[in-house]
């Protein structure tokens, strides 16, 4: 099947409320446009300078996500574009997004990464850590950024009864979260559900899923 045809197959089985993310990541300038071709304007991608590549040769009505890890050094170079970032797992990175907005007379819309996977290797604040973050007096001062809610990775297993936990409990922090809403930190989105399990995400509450390898193919890392 055509990218056009992915794409049609899997926004046939979403809800019109869900919003999709392209993940676009390792994959070249013509098959992210025979996405955009067929509608598509949000791509997610989870490296910098990719990002600011694509970015510079695309059409300008495109919403750019990271959805990677990011470094705090990495901010300043896609803080004059970007329309979402996924993956704020410390506040000190959330403190430079602010301060690199701010440059650009921006704000930029940000989502609260909670580790939710068992796994070492995935990235996230604790309930409590964000928690805390939400409740200072610190975070009410920055305004260069708005907190539009959560996203969440799930442990890379077969155990779709643990995913489905996973689902379940960022779902739940996020209704936990809801006191505190604030001039930044405003709740609507819960990014979580990727290509091999969107649709369990979405029967779990998610409003934003990051589809890669169903819409474009295998990854080629080699590039």
């Amino acid at each position: 099947m055509s990218i056009s045809e992915n794409l049609q197959k899997i926004t046939s089985r979403i809800p019109n409320e869900v919003t999709l993310v392209a993940v676009s990541k390792t994959k070249p300038v013509s098959d992210l446009m025979e996405a955009y071709n067929s509608g598509q304007r949000i791509f997610g991608e989870n490296k910098v300078q990719e990002m600011v590549e694509k970015y510079e040769q695309m059409p300008k009505d495109i919403e750019w996500h990271m959805i990677g890890h990011l470094q705090r050094n990495k901010v300043k170079y896609m803080a004059g574009f970007v329309s979402l970032i996924h993956g704020v797992d410390s506040f000190k990175l959330l403190i430079e997004i602010d301060k690199q907005a701010k440059k650009h007379n921006r704000v930029i819309d940000c989502l609260i990464q909670i580790k939710i996977a068992e796994e070492d290797s995935k990235f996230g604040m604790s309930e409590a850590d964000a928690h805390w973050m939400l409740n200072s007096e610190e975070f009410l001062q920055l305004e260069h950024i708005k907190v539009k809610g959560l996203m969440g990775m799930a442990t890379f297993t077969n155990n779709m009864a643990q995913v489905e936990n996973e689902f379940n409990y960022l779902n739940q922090t996020f209704q936990n979260f809801q006191e505190f809403e604030s001039t930044n930190f405003q709740p609507e989105i819960i990014s979580m559900g990727m290509s091999g399990d969107y649709e369990l995400a979405i029967a779990c509450g998610s409003t934003m899923i990051r589809v890669g390898s169903n819409i474009f193919g295998a990854r080629n890392y080699s590039n």
